[in-house]
């Protein structure tokens, strides 16, 4: 049986706007997890008192200088994300931290296992994840750098100029 004609028309036009915003998943993923990563680790850079308090009530070793490790990573990791610079080693770190926030901080929390997918937490990890594997799109330093001195790492069509 063949495909009707109008059915083919709309899977065309949902290819096409598709092709064509690409890049737009990156940068919205970037600019969300800059935004919240900046301000985050600020607050946190801003009254690394607290900050340490809580580290030490997490039993986090040393809580002074993971506190200061943790805000730094997520202050300037946030930076990076945002302006999509060395993006998918920004992300390494930034994973990190994630992981050790729900190990210390909101494992004690669960309650069943569903409980997990939850965690903001975890969401972050996940999209750093993504931009860690997938780099910053096209609208990013890493792609103007990339291009301009021959180093763009993803060798997809679709992120090269035809």
């Amino acid at each position: 049986m063949e495909t009707p004609k109008p059915i083919l028309a709309i899977r065309n036009l949902i290819r096409a706007v598709v092709a064509r915003l690409h890049w737009l998943p990156p940068l919205l993923a970037r600019l969300v997890l800059g935004v919240v990563f900046i301000q985050s680790g600020w607050g946190k850079l801003s009254d690394l008192k607290s900050t340490t308090e809580n580290f030490a009530g997490w039993h986090i070793p040393w809580p002074h200088f993971n506190a200061v490790l943790a805000s730094s990573t997520e202050f300037f990791g946030g930076c990076l994300i945002l302006v999509g610079l060395l993006t998918r080693i920004a992300a390494v770190p930034l994973i990190v931290v994630m992981a050790v926030a729900i190990a210390s901080a909101k494992w004690s929390k669960i309650e069943d296992w569903t409980d997990f997918f939850g965690f903001d937490e975890l969401a972050y990890a996940v999209m750093f994840l993504w931009l860690g594997v997938r780099g910053a799109g096209k609208v990013s330093l890493d792609y103007v750098l990339g291009k301009r001195l021959g180093l763009l790492v993803d060798g997809r069509e679709r992120d090269r100029d035809a």
